[in-house]
């Protein structure tokens, strides 16, 4: 079973300057640049059956670029952090591809995501991380100097099981130009 989820990819230049923030948080488990994105929407270990109806009516969607710009660094899970991420603007054209994301694919028979969208880019794994450590390397960190960039597609990508990250293959891509549905 193939372990799915949408994204959109990030430029090698911005994927440069974000890993300018590698470094500096004992414990982390740090992203390869390469396998830096944005997830629109995890779909998780489906069948072969399910993976072709998701690849098919996400090749149905006709919405614009999408521009994507960063906000800074935070981290998810509070007094027990477990990622460490630069916050993506919750532009509206991106929440509504991540939408149009979720109507589909649910449509298809997936199971509805359970946690609120929240646009980002991980750049570490945090396990056994103090919130201290944490907390002192955002505010060592400052300001998040990345440049934005428009998305022209997004794509489908397929990840290895049991591990949680990459590499991860692109299995189909999408583009973004068309008009909204």
């Amino acid at each position: 079973m193939p372990r799915l989820f949408t994204a959109l990819e990030l430029p090698a230049s911005v994927a440069a300057a974000l890993a300018l923030a590698r470094g500096g948080l004992s414990g982390a488990r740090w992203i390869e640049p390469a396998d830096y994105h944005v997830t629109l929407r995890f779909l998780g270990d489906v069948d072969l059956a399910a993976a072709r109806d998701a690849a098919e009516t996400l090749a149905e969607i006709r919405r614009p670029p999408v521009a994507v710009r960063f906000e800074g660094l935070d981290a998810f899970g509070g007094g027990k952090p477990r990622a460490v991420f630069a916050r993506v603007w919750a532009a509206p054209e991106l929440i509504e591809l991540q939408a149009e994301h979720e109507r589909r694919l649910r449509r298809i028979g997936l199971e509805p995501e359970r946690r609120k969208f929240t646009p980002h880019v991980t750049l570490a794994r945090l396990r056994g991380v103090k919130s201290l450590a944490v907390a002192d390397y955002l505010a060592s960190r400052g300001a998040l100097a990345v440049e934005g960039f428009v998305a022209g597609r997004f794509v489908l990508f397929s990840s290895r099981d049991s591990v949680g990250g990459g590499p991860y293959v692109v299995e189909e891509a999408y583009p973004l130009g068309g008009s909204a549905n």
